[in-house]
């Protein structure tokens, strides 16, 4: 059976290689190809995210790096802070963090006489300012948590020296066997963020101080390292994925006398998800390098975040009320400004050089985009093999309906600054690996099943309209004029 009749007509690429056989030798290749390559691609980066460091029994400095800055933030635990300082340190967020407010003078001299940093034998001038808190929420009288305390230090010179040597003793004194942790969490220019498990120096009242060697710095590292870090904003990153995912479904599809009809060609398919991903990449390019230079103020998270939520909501309803025909591009260009400056909190506040701070951006871009591709590989095999099935429509109804529900959840959970427990279960759901490997099983199945059909004789035609298509159709669709099926 050949993947649709030719109605006639001068023959365009879209025809020839959607007719070809009932599953074209070529689609079949390209379809593994695309899995294989998003599979090899994601166990390779898979270990983009970093562990927690904390064990609550050790006090932490971390130093940021920047071209022309040292910053930083000294992190003490709950129970030391309550041996020490006869803290109580119990109750809500509010009763422990007024409790924090009236003793901050007493913890920031206590931070300050206890650590030291600087370059041959002479120590920087360090400035604490505010406090914020790790692991937040009700706190019982053994519960346990962190006091940050930031600080800033004044350097010799206009660079950050590649050698430093490092003193940190809070408790060493006042509590046997201790031990104390120097981080760097941050240096862009050798690639290196939000650093939480890499020890350099290891502090104990026998051995108090150190020397910390940053290495050589180089903007190559910090692209390498900024491209690992866009990719695992979007495998984190839900809402990007379900975006994504809402405006694929109907990539497969295609509108024939207002219903839902299989796609007519894996290139007509193919088409349609290049044109959905282009104009998604050159909106969220626009806002995210605009902001990540501060040439775009950025609004504030909560009305970003809400707005990103909104776009899932909103894309998924047009797959159940195609008002716009096949113009998801619109969609996702309009919808991908919002999604850019989500990104840009990537890069917000940077005390880097704009050198740095433009290959950084320009590596958290690609690293973005190769997340996005991959999903796309992922995902694009599963959905075009089900397309021609009994199966896929509902599939595709009932997603849509999922995604439109999940994401108003989010709405009311970031207009209201609520939590009602749903992120839980979306992460469990997306757990990595697992949910990789839960993908590539159901490619697996669908494949089967599809040739189920196929030999029983029970695929679904394919649209006809597509049999002439072009990429102009798929730009310059009409908007329908009347009511398309809702399910």
């Amino acid at each position: 059976m050949a993947e649709h009749g030719h109605r006639g007509g001068a023959r365009t690429p879209l025809d020839s290689i959607g007719a070809r056989s009932r599953f074209p030798r070529t689609v079949t290749r390209t379809l593994r190809t695309l899995l294989v390559i998003a599979l090899s691609t994601l166990v390779v980066l898979g270990d983009a995210g970093t562990a927690d460091a904390h064990r609550n029994d050790e006090s932490y400095l971390y130093l940021d790096v920047g071209d022309a800055a040292l910053n930083g933030r000294v992190e003490m635990p709950y129970p030391d802070l309550r041996d020490v300082f006869g803290l109580e340190i119990v109750g809500t967020d509010e009763e422990v963090r007024a409790e924090i407010e009236a003793n901050l003078d007493q913890l920031q001299r206590y931070a300050a006489d206890n650590s030291a940093i600087g370059a041959q034998g002479v120590a920087w001038p360090m400035e604490f300012d505010g406090f914020d808190l790790l692991f937040e929420g009700p706190v019982d009288e053994n519960g346990l948590g962190y006091v940050i305390l930031p600080f800033t230090t004044e350097l010799p010179g206009p660079e950050v020296p590649q050698v430093m040597e490092v003193t940190f003793t809070p408790f060493l004194a006042e509590i046997d066997d201790r031990n104390n942790i120097t981080l760097v969490s941050n240096d862009w220019r050798r690639g290196v963020f939000e650093e939480e498990t890499n020890e350099l120096l290891v502090h104990t009242s026998s051995s108090p101080s150190g020397t910390i060697d940053l290495g050589d710095s180089s903007q190559w590292k910090n692209f390498r390292a900024s491209i690992d870090l866009g990719v695992d904003h979007i495998r984190t990153g839900p809402d990007h994925i379900f975006f994504i995912l809402a405006l694929l479904l109907p990539a497969v599809l295609i509108l024939v006398s207002m219903a839902w009809k299989p796609s007519p060609s894996f290139a007509y398919s193919l088409l349609r998800i290049v044109l959905v991903a282009t104009m998604f990449t050159i909106a969220h390019s626009i806002t995210f390098t605009l902001a990540g230079l501060d040439y775009l103020p950025l609004p504030p998270s909560k009305l970003t975040e809400s707005v990103i939520a909104l776009s899932i909501a909103l894309a998924a309803l047009h797959n159940l009320r195609p008002v716009l025909g096949h113009r998801e591009w619109l969609i996702a260009f309009v919808f991908g400004l919002f999604h850019g400056m989500g990104f840009a909190g990537l890069v917000e506040e940077l005390d880097i050089s704009r050198t740095t701070q433009l290959v950084s951006l320009l590596g958290r871009n690609v690293g973005i985009e190769i997340a996005q591709l991959i999903v796309i590989a992922v995902t694009f095999p599963l959905l075009y093999i089900l397309r021609r099935t009994r199966i896929y429509l509902p599939l595709f109804y009932g997603l849509s309906v999922l995604l439109a529900v999940l994401s108003s959840v989010w709405i009311v959970e970031r207009v209201f600054e609520v939590d009602v427990g749903i992120n839980r279960l979306v992460d469990a759901t997306l757990e990595w690996p697992r949910a990789l490997w839960v993908m590539a099983a159901v490619t697996l199945v669908a494949a089967a099943y599809y040739e189920i059909e196929r030999r029983a004789g029970r695929l679904l035609p394919v649209g006809e309209r597509g049999a002439e298509a072009t990429i102009e159709d798929v730009v310059d669709e009409d908007v329908p004029d009347e009511e398309p099926v809702v399910v």
